[in-house]
């Protein structure tokens, strides 16, 4: 097998597992199919764009949730709700679960709960984060050696 192959080989398996863990559902496979020779950085950029503005919406859910006096659960459940949107649409699968259960302990007025939610807020993007740069990683060694990226057959 040569580097090329091993490297699309290793791509297949390292995306199966994603998926298998839960990381990425059907929409990220969507969003794959839409990158072609022409826009070879297509998700990347999309999933960049999807990185930063998360940071910046846990940091607003962080910073009003800190401030108990002036709590306004339904200012952080928005923020959720927007977390949750733009996570549906990359298909970050797990940071869209946890927003589900965070708008609901929002919606309860639950702060120990929202803390707990916040927590695993940012411990799901961060892990989903090094698990997309390695599988990009991967994507550029292979166009790199002259390669052409593999697509899972969903």
């Amino acid at each position: 097998m040569d580097a090329v192959s091993q490297l699309q080989s290793h791509f297949i398996s390292y995306t199966s597992n994603l998926y298998g863990e839960g990381f990425v559902d059907d929409q990220f496979y969507q969003l794959q199919k839409l990158q072609d020779g022409s826009n070879p950085d297509f998700v990347i950029e999309v999933v960049s764009l999807f990185f930063e503005d998360s940071e910046k919406l846990i940091n607003n859910m962080a910073r009003a949730l800190e401030s108990q006096a002036t709590l306004d659960y339904k200012q952080v459940g928005d923020h959720v709700h927007q977390l949750k949107g733009s996570s549906s649409s990359i298909g970050a699968s797990r940071v869209k679960d946890v927003c589900n259960g965070f708008k609901t302990h929002c919606e309860a007025q639950n702060h120990e709960m929202c803390l707990r939610c916040l927590q695993r807020l940012k411990y799901e993007c961060n892990l989903l984060k090094m698990k997309l740069q390695t599988l990009f990683k991967l994507q550029q060694q292979i166009l790199a050696a002259g390669g052409s990226v593999p697509l899972l057959d969903k």
